[in-house]
């Protein structure tokens, strides 16, 4: 007798998970907005002033990024770029480096800032329950400080990166594996590679008590209470609830701010974001434990808007916003 698989957890239109632990990502959601999280193929090619290469960095574990390369003047070894690595968010469970929502803003960054941007395929729970995304995070970072020190070799990262201004971003979830990975590297001497910076985006930093921006701010496309809640059941370790450190850095339960070695932060939070409140709580735990720590509000905007293609055409409003946070963000490098 065949077995029906039963469905035993939801996550409206993004995942299904079965009794027999499989899980479906197919998109089950508006058809019209399907597009975003389709995977758009690299080109080493320059679209745009930006060409694309995928590559594997651990062939073990099968670690890959993507790296977006922009098109400057690259045969003059003085003008060496910076090299953001970018962590994509998904509430640790859904998303890829190669979507187009990724593809559309981190394009546009790499060209903006004349930057290189190296975006990680983090491992995706349930199958791979935190910290998997924060180790890949780490060993993208480590892979990184090797191809610095000429133990690796990536052509376009060697010939054209300058290591000693490397920053970390991230969207979302992604927002938690900067905090995470920025902690981590203090630790370590990984020169001559040298951590510039870190900015979060809208990073999923909650509690198990509800704040009160969730309670009275407008759910959007990119995150509900149900996305919160049911994502995190399924990302962070068994038995573990939202005030675990990797969801909330600046609770009881994580290692002291003040005692970590951070570099400067640049915290990008939206004003209308269900999750302000606690994003809010972690910039002011930032700044009494005396970090290095900027902050950029996007008013009017919700969460992670700026990668709602849709709405960046559409929208005046949205797509000024999204101009006003990739200024921000190049400001921060330039800067660092």
């Amino acid at each position: 007798m065949v077995h029906e698989r039963k469905i035993v957890e939801e996550v409206s239109g993004w995942l299904r998970v079965y009794d027999d632990g499989s899980v479906d990502r197919t998109w089950t959601g508006p058809p019209q907005v399907k597009f975003m999280a389709e995977p758009v193929p690299a080109h080493e090619q320059f679209i745009d002033g930006v060409a694309v290469r995928d590559v594997t960095v651990n062939s073990n574990s099968g670690l890959r990024v993507r790296i977006y390369l922009p098109e400057t003047n690259l045969e003059s070894n003085d003008n060496k770029l910076p090299i953001i690595l970018h962590f994509h968010g998904g509430g640790f469970c859904i998303s890829q480096a190669d979507w187009y929502m990724y593809y559309h803003i981190y394009t546009r960054l790499a060209r903006s800032a004349k930057a290189i941007c190296v975006s990680v395929f983090l491992r995706l729970a349930p199958e791979h329950r935190l910290p998997a995304a924060i180790d890949d995070g780490f060993s993208a970072l480590l892979w990184l400080s090797s191809l610095a020190n000429g133990k690796s070799q990536e052509s376009w990262l060697n010939n054209h990166g300058n290591f000693n201004r490397v920053f970390l971003i991230g969207d979302s979830s992604g927002g938690n594996v900067v905090h995470e990975v920025a902690a981590r590297a203090g630790h370590m001497d990984l020169s001559p590679l040298r951590l510039a910076g870190a900015i979060p985006i809208h990073p999923g930093f909650v509690r198990s008590e509800r704040s009160k921006s969730e309670l009275e701010q407008p759910e959007s496309p990119f995150l509900t209470l149900d996305m919160v809640d049911k994502f995190l059941g399924l990302a962070l370790p068994i038995g573990c609830n939202k005030d675990h450190p990797i969801t909330c850095p600046m609770g009881a339960a994580a290692p002291k701010l003040d005692g970590l070695k951070l570099p400067p932060f640049l915290l990008c939070v939206a004003e209308m974001d269900l999750i302000r409140d606690t994003e809010m709580e972690y910039y002011e735990a930032m700044k009494k434990a005396k970090k290095d720590v900027e902050l950029l509000i996007n008013p009017g905007m919700g969460h992670s808007f700026y990668l709602n293609k849709i709405a960046v055409d559409m929208d005046p409003l949205t797509a000024t916003q999204t101009s006003v946070l990739i200024k921000g963000i190049i400001e921060f490098i330039k800067k660092h």
